[in-house]
């Protein structure tokens, strides 16, 4: 209920800064461009034309609407009065005038030659001169010229950045090459900007320096081209070709000026033209940032691309290749290389990337239950382990964190544990968290209830601790700060779906899905559209004759099973066994492996001759050295599941941070990593936490459960 309110407060608060923010300010000025309308301007400001017309008495019609007319645009839609706009009240601005002058037009000069000759801004110059609002400069006005005292130091470095705002799918690294600049001097120049996520929000304004050829200071040859000014060309259309505003062109060739506009074989120097195979974001290329010491052969060879290709997308490569420089890539350059959030990471070996400098501070909030556990009966005891899930669970994880703590010692790094019994109660994390310090710690593990993981993530945001979800794919509630380790459903569906969309050919789909897998039902579909739909009777088993015709004698049967139901899965997968013949080539899956398939009931040897396949987030474990480091540690116990999980989950945790004591960090240069039945690949998705997006593709082979390798195909 607290969180309701908050939200509702913070909704009213920006409610009510909007309604001030728009109050403010009813209305915006608009220099008209050549090839602007009325109609065309109505359009991009959303108002009618006939507001506009009123909004600005001296413009009589649609024709009165000319080049470097400024027109007042009314936000609200509201017509203007004479009383509002700017010309008729008193702006105040920061620096007065300390003087004026006068100036008397004279034939062809420009509003931009009287800028740069008095060094003012067109504003400037129409504030103290109103009637240039609404009408052009003419021969023989008389012009007030404002003198400023002069500009210092800071508002000359004001005058080399410009305001950019964030267009959908780009990213830190698609802006920064647009500007040429490195993501940290983005990140200098935004010191908003998030230092826990690499997220960017549409809309979001940030400061950049301007582009070079933007400024005479910018010039350097090997930017430059020469180009012949043709028969009836503007510097509205030149200016848009080249990708740069008129005035920046007027800049660089003075004599345009001189000689009172273009002229037919005039020979310019403009910016070589922007590279234009495609907008410079995530839909169009991959991106990746150059690291220090590296060169041209290495990194053509990392990143799989000929030397012509690199530096036909990026031509500042022609003067040379400095670290921090982000270079853009073909986007189906991405399959063979290993890309997060549309940037190429460099493969990290963690273990060879140890600092034992770093000491990571580890806190367990796991329910151990102790509350409930009688210690003084030892076969009641093993019976509440074996029986109680919590409890197995938990003891399970813990112990294969053990043997993953033994692990990085070994490696030469120290972890400063601290473990905590949640008990499964929200009141007792919130006694802990007000009890314990947490300054300091380098991550927390646990807890696995919904309603204590909340409670955690609330407090240790506000210390920016990151959180790690043992058994958690998602949560009710936003966190940005949870690792959620467990693949969504989602995840693993698509990975299936994608893995058979890709090897499929002629085969015959069949879908059987109860009522609860709609979901899963109409992603199918969705892939194969051609699919028959098995009847399912009361939602508990097939209509079997309607069922039998579906089968193809002529092509392989792929039939998906989506149910949660012991019984339906035992009872299809014995009808699919039985329909197997010398004519009939039958192959079973699932979407959504669940306990309904590792029940007793069903038969191993039926999802055997079905070659049964479905997605996991974990694979069975071999006799590697983590089962004998288990083995060994526990008197030779074998490790189970949650052990495997326990291990994987805090290793991946302790290497990450002992190769940088800071999991956000290091989150953002580590890709895909693997252990000994986990993988973690997180994508980082803001303010809602970090998604676990690595899973496996599992396929029952000769009796045995075996890994479908991907690469393979």
């Amino acid at each position: 209920m607290g969180m309701k309110k908050y939200i509702l407060q913070i909704s009213i608060v920006f409610f009510l800064l909007t309604s001030i923010q728009v109050s403010a300010q009813n209305y915006t000025t608009h220099a008209v461009k050549e090839g602007e309308t009325l109609q065309s301007i109505s359009s991009k400001y959303r108002v009618t034309p006939y507001t506009i017309l009123q909004s600005n008495k001296e413009i009589k019609t649609a024709s009165g609407i000319k080049p470097n007319t400024i027109l007042i645009i009314p936000l609200n839609g509201a017509v203007v009065t004479q009383q509002e706009k700017p010309q008729e009240k008193e702006i105040q601005e920061q620096k007065k005038p300390l003087s004026f002058s006068r100036h008397r037009v004279r034939k062809r000069e420009t509003l931009f030659g009287l800028t740069q000759r008095y060094k003012i801004t067109e504003e400037q110059l129409k504030r103290y001169n109103r009637q240039l609002y609404a009408e052009p400069l003419k021969k023989g006005m008389v012009l007030q010229i404002p003198k400023f005292p002069e500009p210092t130091e800071e508002d000359e470095r004001a005058l080399d950045f410009e305001t950019y705002t964030v267009l959908p799918k780009e990213t830190r690294w698609s802006i920064a090459h647009k500007y040429g600049i490195t993501v940290d001097s983005l990140v200098t120049l935004n010191p908003d900007l998030s230092k826990s996520s690499d997220y960017l929000a549409v809309g979001q304004e940030l400061q950049l320096p301007r582009p070079k050829g933007d400024s005479l200071e910018d010039q350097q040859v090997d930017l430059y081209t020469s180009f012949t000014v043709p028969a009836k060309q503007t510097l509205y259309s030149l200016g848009k070709e080249y990708g740069i505003p008129s005035d920046s062109i007027v800049k660089l060739n003075p004599e345009i000026m001189q000689l009172g506009g273009l002229k037919e074989g005039m020979v310019l120097r403009l910016p070589k033209k922007k590279d234009t195979s495609g907008e410079v974001n995530t839909e169009n290329f991959i991106f990746y940032e150059v690291k220090p010491k590296q060169n041209i052969f290495r990194l053509t060879q990392n990143l799989k691309i000929t030397r012509d290709e690199l530096f036909q997308l990026n031509p500042d490569l022609e003067n040379g290749l400095k670290a921090g420089m982000v270079l853009k890539l073909p986007k189906e350059k991405a399959e063979g290389l290993e890309v997060k959030n549309a940037l190429v990471l460099d493969k990290i070996n963690l273990i060879d990337s140890i600092n034992i400098e770093n000491r990571p501070k580890l806190v367990f909030m796991l329910p151990f239950r102790l509350d409930r556990v009688d210690f003084n009966d030892r076969k009641k005891t093993l019976s509440q382990i074996k029986t109680r899930r919590d409890i197995s669970l938990s003891t399970g994880f813990y112990s294969g964190a053990m043997v993953a703590l033994d692990s990085i010692k070994k490696m030469g790094v120290s972890v400063d544990v601290k473990t905590y019994d949640t008990e499964r109660n929200q009141d007792k994390v919130k006694e802990i968290l007000f009890r314990e310090n947490l300054y300091g710690v380098s991550a927390i593990i646990g807890p696995m209830t919904s309603s204590t993981l909340n409670e955690v993530a609330v407090q240790a945001a506000s210390k920016n601790i990151p959180v790690i979800a043992p058994i958690a794919s998602d949560s009710e509630l936003s966190h940005g700060n949870v690792y959620f380790s467990v693949p969504t459903d989602e995840v693993l569906r698509q990975k299936m779906l994608s893995y058979l969309k890709k090897i499929h050919t002629d085969q015959n789909v069949v879908i059987i899905a109860d009522s609860t897998h709609q979901v899963a039902h109409d992603s199918i579909l969705n892939k194969f559209p051609a699919a028959q739909i098995a009847k399912i009777i009361d939602n508990k088993s097939l209509h079997l004759d309607q069922f039998l015709i579906m089968l193809s004698e002529d092509k392989e049967n792929w039939v998906f099973v989506e149910t949660a139901q012991p019984n339906m899965v035992s009872s299809v997968s014995s009808i699919l066994n039985s329909a197997i013949s010398e004519e009939t080539r039958v192959q079973m899956f699932t979407t959504n492996f669940n306990n309904a398939f590792e029940n007793d009931a069903i038969s191993s040897t039926h999802l055997s001759n079905l070659k049964f396949t479905y997605p996991s987030f974990y694979r069975a474990t071999a006799n590697d050295s983590f089962t004998k480091a288990y083995r060994k540690r526990y008197k030779g116990l074998n490790p189970d599941r949650y052990a495997v999980r326990g291990f994987d989950v805090t290793l991946d945790v302790l290497l990450k941070l002992a190769h940088k004591n800071n999991l956000f960090e290091t989150s953002k240069i580590i890709g895909l990593t693997e252990y000994t039945g986990n993988s973690f690949n997180y994508f980082n998705n803001w303010s809602s936490g970090y998604y676990n997006t690595a899973c496996y593709l599992m396929e029952y082979d000769s009796l045995r459960i075996k890994e479908i390798k991907l690469n393979d195909l």
